[in-house]
């Protein structure tokens, strides 16, 4: 290993292989299968944490919102006589940001695969933390009228442009510094960060509700953990600072295969790629919106449960899902990823409607365990997608391509609640159209598992 001194790289990295290695795998597949052949597990663990602990962050802030969006953004910037409606205006709200993901997906894409996926993920972390504090400053309807809502959608926009280039970069990072036999196990590891971060965001709103009174909530108890996100920014740029640029992309580098327009060559020779990707993550991301934030909404406004009973759920789901989460990259590490995302989505099909059953029953016990089984279910699929979608991409465009499939999964699920109300709304109030939905969204995901094997990379040990 040479002098990581006498290089402009921040960090040392293993040796990618000889260059008889290079000549003999000329193609980006044959250079990254070089670059991963000397990493360790050490090294692995070492960026898997760094990358936990920034996708921890960069969930908790997006978290905050959509139980913000439930429980205070329909009362505090959008005022309506009808609750669905202030309801429907608010989720649109949260469906805004994710709009704005694939424009973000697409800057920070091509940052990554240009410069970077190491400094790429400094930007995207600073940029969330700080409008997430932002948000937890902006003053309500009542003080400055129609300026609140817009300045909400702003910062909303603005977000969702930084969390575009975070979970792809996050991703990215971690697979391109683990052995290539093992990137379902760590690949699952960044996952957690979305249980942690609804534990850390539910739990906020939580332990709010439960030492306020309704009316100091309203008024400056739920700003608490929108502001809580600034002293974890600091924490999370310290430990993003201390990770490793993927050796990967270094040897992409060295041997002059930096692609120099990454998003159109992405879109002309990898769309495909991309929609099959999108499947694969819509499960993970829109069927959990739809169990956490549509499902506390359900069961504040329809069911009549409190705002800690809902609350609570989702807490217990998002720490049943963690050890979900491990279980599924083991699984994948030793079946391949695009089968847990198979059968994973044809699980959570056939639990829909028993999950529902439950949330319906009137019991707070059984709305928490239903909500536990429907995000339990959909975690599989979840845990084994980050490995579905990089392999999905060859090196040199996968940032941006990762980034293109997540966000446009993304995108569409930040309207599953709004498009989830409406439809409960026009059946009554009743809980089956949002158990259809879940059902549609599982056998979309579960269709991406079959495909993705015959259209993912050829590298050696990697099992898809």
């Amino acid at each position: 290993m040479s002098d990581p001194h006498s290089s402009p790289a921040p960090h040392p990295r293993p040796d990618p292989g000889s260059g008889a290695d290079r000549a003999s795998n000329p193609s980006p597949a044959g250079l990254e299968a070089g670059a991963a052949r000397g990493l360790t597990a050490a090294e692995a663990r070492k960026v898997t944490i760094g990358a936990l602990v920034g996708t921890a962050m960069e969930w908790y802030d997006f978290f905050l919102f959509s139980a913000a969006a439930a429980l205070v953004f329909n009362v505090q910037y959008f005022t309506n006589e009808n609750a669905a409606a202030a309801a429907m205006a608010s989720f649109a709200t949260f469906g805004v940001g994710l709009v704005a993901r694939p424009l973000g997906g697409m800057f920070f894409g091509r940052m990554g695969d240009r410069i970077g996926r190491r400094r790429t993920l400094m930007v995207t972390i600073v940029g969330i933390g700080i409008v997430t504090g932002l948000i937890g400053m902006l003053p309500t309807y009542a003080a400055i009228g129609i300026a609140a809502p817009v300045l909400l959608v702003l910062l909303r926009v603005v977000q969702g442009l930084f969390v575009g280039g975070e979970w792809a970069g996050a991703m990215t990072i971690v697979v391109e510094n683990a052995p290539l036999e093992h990137r379902a196990r760590y690949a699952a590891i960044p996952q957690i960060g979305s249980p942690i971060g609804t534990i850390l965001s539910s739990g906020g709103f939580f332990l709010a509700a439960l030492f306020f009174s309704q009316d100091s909530f309203d008024s400056f108890g739920w700003r608490i953990p929108f502001l809580a996100a600034v002293p974890m920014l600091l924490l999370a740029i310290w430990i993003r600072s201390r990770l490793d640029e993927s050796p990967v992309f270094q040897e992409l580098m060295e041997s002059d295969e930096i692609v120099k327009a990454p998003v159109s060559t992405t879109l002309r020779e990898s769309w495909k790629h991309i929609i099959v990707g999108m499947a694969a993550a819509l499960l993970g991301v829109g069927a959990f919106y739809l169990v956490t934030t549509f499902v506390v909404w359900y069961g504040v406004n329809v069911l009549g449960h409190s705002d800690q009973v809902m609350l609570l759920g989702t807490l217990f789901a998002a720490a049943v899902e963690i050890p979900v989460l491990i279980i599924g990259g083991r699984l994948g590490g030793r079946f391949g990823a695009s089968r847990v995302v198979l059968w994973g989505g044809v699980a959570s099909a056939v639990l829909a409607f028993p999950a529902f059953l439950l949330i319906d029953s009137g019991s707070a016990v059984l709305v928490i365990a239903g909500m536990t089984v429907a995000v339990s279910a959909l975690s599989f699929p979840y845990a084994a997608s980050g490995t579905v979608l990089t392999g999905l991409f060859p090196a040199s465009t996968r940032f941006t391509g990762v980034a293109f499939a997540q966000n446009t999964a993304g995108m569409l699920s930040g309207f599953v609640p709004l498009l989830t109300t409406a439809m409960v709304a026009a059946a009554g109030s009743h809980w089956w159209p949002a158990a259809t939905l879940l059902v549609a969204v599982s056998a979309f995901t579960a269709v991406a598992g079959i495909l993705a094997p015959r259209m993912s990379q050829d590298l050696p040990g990697f099992r898809h």
